[in-house]
């Protein structure tokens, strides 16, 4: 089995463990810069093994080479918003633990799942300090808000979210762009069954999805969601699945834009991205789309 390791071991880094473990994707090596807590957690995992009916393997590690010996690397690692912030005030306290994360991925052929906030501008620092090809380096962003997407439009007009495909791209932030003619319930785009005001709702509480959670749970920002998000997407890479997920990726030329990281559907295999996708946008969702980048590129110092 492929082993699978996990930097950081919060709420996210553990969920993501016990995801991949109870769905078999492979052994999963937790790490966390906080002396036994990675060990701690993947001991308690362990002893619900028997239980679940699973039998992968987790383990726990004080030391980063250990879990930098696995094929696919899934960063969690950071601090976490508080009520009141916005995903770009990480932006300082969490660029230097990423930075020291980068510097050790030079040179090597990981495939690197970036979960940290805020999460594109953290995929483009990754990749570029890395060295690593961006088809290597792929951030959570919009996979987690099409999954949220997914749920409300279940939840919307009561039918099962299995059923449900869904598209956001753009930034991982109030000014992603969820659209419409690439969302459908069991093939029928939701422009069918939905009126205009009732889609456009839809798509408001996906951009407030994430602060919702952390103004409601004060003390944590989501953590289930993400973590499902994470290993959907570390189990398409795994399994070479070939499954289209939308991930934040190193634009190189997608709708005239470069070295900055925001979503778009991919088709993920065992390399990581093997191809981007690039859905037709109205004039108003490119208008959106462009901006945040532009704005994306001037925190990063590359406009």
């Amino acid at each position: 089995m492929a082993n699978i390791g996990i930097i950081g071991s919060g709420n996210v880094g553990a969920n993501c463990a016990f995801f991949l473990a109870e769905k078999g994707v492979g052994d999963v090596v937790l790490y966390d810069i906080q002396q036994g807590m990675s060990t701690g957690k993947a001991l308690d995992m362990m002893e619900a093994a028997p239980v679940r009916g699973y039998s992968t393997r987790i383990s726990g590690t004080d030391d980063i080479e250990d879990v930098l010996r696995a094929d696919v690397l899934i960063v969690t690692a950071g601090a976490v918003r508080q009520p009141g912030m916005k995903r770009e005030d990480l932006f300082e306290a969490n660029r230097t633990p990423l930075s020291d994360i980068a510097a050790r991925l030079a040179g090597t052929d990981h495939k690197v799942i970036v979960v940290t906030e805020p999460v594109d501008l953290m995929t483009a620092l990754l990749a570029r300090q890395s060295g690593l090809p961006r088809e290597r380096v792929m951030g959570l962003g919009g996979m987690l808000d099409s999954t949220r997407l997914r749920y409300l439009i279940a939840h919307e007009l009561g039918v099962a979210m299995e059923d449900i495909t869904a598209t956001v791209v753009g930034r991982h932030s109030s000014s992603m762009v969820p659209l419409a003619n690439y969302c459908t319930v069991a093939g029928v785009p939701i422009t069918r069954l939905l009126p205009a005001d009732r889609i456009e709702a839809l798509f408001e509480a996906t951009r407030n999805a994430g602060d919702l959670i952390v103004d409601m749970a004060q003390r944590a920002s989501a953590y289930y969601g993400p973590s499902a998000a994470a290993c959907d997407l570390a189990e398409a890479i795994v399994r070479n699945s070939g499954r289209i997920c939308p991930v934040s990726i190193v634009l190189k030329g997608e709708y005239g834009l470069h070295d900055v990281a925001m979503s778009l559907p991919a088709i993920i295999g065992r390399n990581g991205v093997e191809q981007v996708l690039e859905p037709e946008l109205d004039p108003e969702q490119k208008s959106r789309f462009v901006t945040a980048a532009h704005e994306l590129q001037q925190i990063l110092g590359v406009a």
